[in-house]
């Protein structure tokens, strides 16, 4: 039986060259492509794939968000973080919302066939950068004493944050999210005050910092 595959990345040249990759292997089957992670999520619904290959920037909803919430809808969900990004905040991110795998886009094509592979036999994946990120910050132990601001915001004000900082305007957040005006405006100044931030173009900021969204 093939391992039935969904793409998520918002650059489409990415997705044709993994999907040519993909595509030398018998026993995969790319099922579906998504650009944002709102798209990810209504696919992986309804195609069920074995596997989700994510990137983490992207639009409406950033991959880290939407790998979350997939979670939270199937616990046994397989999903491989592929993404530019090394940084250990993005990683620590990913990882504690859920991924299996994380990869750098630069990775050869070997790599990524070999995480697919260990992936579906229950197993997790690093990329050789990353393994050695996270026991350089193990060793030297790098690590937060204090909770982020971020992760003080409930799923939904993340989600309103992510699309206030992408320029979407009060109502046509409310449009996508299938809320009322008001309850935006709410969610809108209770973020504000959970952070300290009363305006958007520091949100926009605070928000490109914290990975929620890319420039």
């Amino acid at each position: 039986m093939n391992t039935r595959i969904v793409l998520a990345d918002d650059h489409r040249i990415i997705r044709e060259g993994i999907c040519s990759l993909l595509d030398q292997e018998q026993d995969f089957e790319v099922v579906g492509e998504a650009s944002d992670g709102r798209e990810v999520i209504r696919l992986n619904q309804e195609l069920h794939p074995d596997v989700l290959i994510m990137d983490i920037s992207m639009p409406n909803l950033n991959g880290i968000d939407a790998t979350r919430q997939i979670i939270k809808q199937n616990p046994e969900t397989k999903i491989i973080a592929l993404s530019m990004h090394s940084d250990h905040h993005f990683v620590a991110e990913m990882l504690q919302a859920g991924a299996t795998a994380y990869l750098l886009k630069d990775c050869v094509s070997d790599e990524l066939v070999q995480a697919i592979r260990l992936v579906c036999q229950g197993k997790t994946y690093l990329s050789p950068e990353i393994a050695s990120l996270l026991v350089k910050d193990y060793r030297s132990q790098i690590q937060q004493t204090t909770t982020p601001k971020s992760e003080t915001l409930s799923p939904r004000e993340r989600e309103v944050l992510q699309l206030l900082a992408e320029g979407h305007s009060t109502k046509n957040i409310a449009e996508k999210l299938f809320l009322s005006v008001k309850t935006i405006e709410a969610h809108r100044a209770q973020i504000m005050r959970k952070l300290d931030i009363h305006n958007v173009a520091k949100l926009t900021k605070y928000a490109i910092r914290e990975g929620l969204t890319s420039i």
